[in-house]
């Protein structure tokens, strides 16, 4: 198995990627990741690696790789998805049965590197995982909150879009109005109070508000109807709006006090006030419609990818990110309980993404079905450690050959230090202060899983 463990070849390969990162070797255009940096690491330095099963996590990628070799790459990820391709083509060749036989394909094809946002060490982890609701195939005094397919009027670009399901975000959503004009599609507040009402949209009908809330943000759903039948439902399109945090209208209203926000405690509040609730709920004027993928208990949903995920190893991610990349996570997460976390470390896949998972190391984990996974998913919003790992395809040495150098710092000590004839020491110092450039860190804001969609 080859290492990466030469200590100026590691230097040379650490490079802050303020356009991009990652040149091919054939020649191709660099592969581009915003607003990132990147640092390769040895596999002898990603704590927990060999102790995770491997074989888990390749299942879950050749899954990934069966989808990828008829998929459109990423915006600018045009050299990142060849090479998962070609990785890809080697996964599918082998049939290993050992952990250890896993970790040393992954150790083969890939290079891990450190990946944060600018100015950060560490990224942002959330959970999510798939409702399983109540409902009915027709409405009732028990079941009246409809959950909706696609409208037929719903256009994209001003078109009707196809038959496949639109991204959540950056979309350009809308409708004709009266004047065959084109006008933004109805709000969530339009759409409570019957905008969509007569038109037949009605998938299936849930006994609470908060069962639709949570299918929306959570992207998936396994609808129980009163005779049994499990429907699964799955994200199929939105209504062009950004999401707004409902419980950040609560907390910003002190409605719910922030130690207090969880969605147990949403629930509770929006089931005590119902109308007060509506109103909160219009705030955020984005909408999910959903389509049917299934009338089966049997396996998991289908994230945005086009394949099923894998509880505890399927992430949504950004999709500046390629489907299919495979991501060691470093972090401590409550899982067993809310108490103190246990340690984490785990080879993740890239297989869904949302619209609030915005940035070069935000994750969201996915859990499983159901209340259990529910409580798992909805106690993680955490810091993590995120390593990429990069098929070897891509020439990480030649990323450092052309990166530039940053600026040279101003001799401003030197000057006052020749200038005064170094006899104000005191001076000298506080110019030396002063000619340190100050780092200014983004911070990301606070991604409750139940804040987005």
């Amino acid at each position: 198995m080859r290492r990466d463990t030469a200590p100026a070849a590691r230097w040379v390969l650490t490079a802050v990627w303020l356009a991009g990162a990652a040149v091919s070797a054939r020649g191709q255009t660099p592969l581009k990741i915003p607003d990132s940096q990147l640092e390769p690491v040895r596999w002898e330095e990603l704590q927990g690696w060999t102790q995770d099963d491997h074989l888990v996590a390749f299942t879950a990628f050749q899954t990934s790789c069966h989808a990828l070799r008829t998929m459109r790459p990423a915006p600018d990820n045009e050299p990142m998805h060849s090479s998962l391709r070609e990785v890809c083509r080697r996964a599918l060749e082998v049939h290993l049965q050992s952990a250890a036989a896993a970790r040393g394909f992954f150790e083969d094809n890939f290079r891990p590197v450190h990946i944060a946002r600018l100015g950060e060490s560490q990224g942002f982890l959330t959970g999510y995982y798939e409702p399983v609701l109540q409902g009915s195939r027709l409405p009732s005094p028990q079941f009246h909150f409809p959950v909706y397919r696609r409208p037929s009027d719903l256009l994209l670009d001003g078109r009707k879009p196809g038959p496949h399901p639109i991204a959540n975000k950056n979309a350009a959503i809308g409708r004709r109005d009266e004047n065959n004009e084109i006008v933004p599609y109805y709000d969530r507040g339009a759409i409570e109070a019957g905008a969509l009402d007569g038109q037949k949209l009605e998938i299936c009908w849930l006994k609470d508000p908060f069962d639709v809330l949570i299918a929306q943000i959570e992207g998936s759903a396994r609808v129980i109807l009163e005779d049994g039948t499990p429907l699964r439902i799955n994200y199929d399109s939105y209504n062009g709006y950004s999401y707004s945090s409902i419980g950040r209208v609560l907390i910003e209203r002190k409605i719910i006090a922030r130690e207090e926000m969880s969605m147990h405690r949403i629930r509770d509040w929006m089931t005590g006030h119902p109308d007060e609730a509506q109103a909160v709920r219009a705030s955020n004027r984005s909408y999910v419609f959903f389509r049917v993928t299934g009338l089966s208990n049997d396996g998991e949903p289908i994230g945005g990818q086009g394949v099923r995920l894998t509880p505890g190893r399927s992430i949504a991610v950004d999709r500046l990110h390629e489907y299919g990349t495979p991501f060691f996570i470093e972090a401590k997460l409550p899982i067993e309980n809310a108490g103190a976390g246990s340690p984490f470390h785990r080879l993740m896949i890239a297989q869904d993404t949302g619209s609030a998972i915005v940035g070069p190391a935000r994750a969201d984990l996915y859990w499983g079905a159901g209340d259990d996974a529910g409580r798992v998913a909805g106690r993680i919003r955490h810091p993590g450690k995120f390593v990429m790992l990069v098929p070897r395809d891509l020439d990480m040495v030649e990323v450092g050959r052309h990166m530039p150098l940053p600026l040279a710092k101003p001799k401003l000590a030197a000057a006052e230090a020749k200038k005064d004839g170094g006899k104000d020491k005191d001076k000298t110092q506080t110019a030396k202060t002063e000619e340190r450039p100050t780092r200014r860190i983004r911070r990301q804001a606070s991604p409750w899983r139940w804040y987005r969609l």
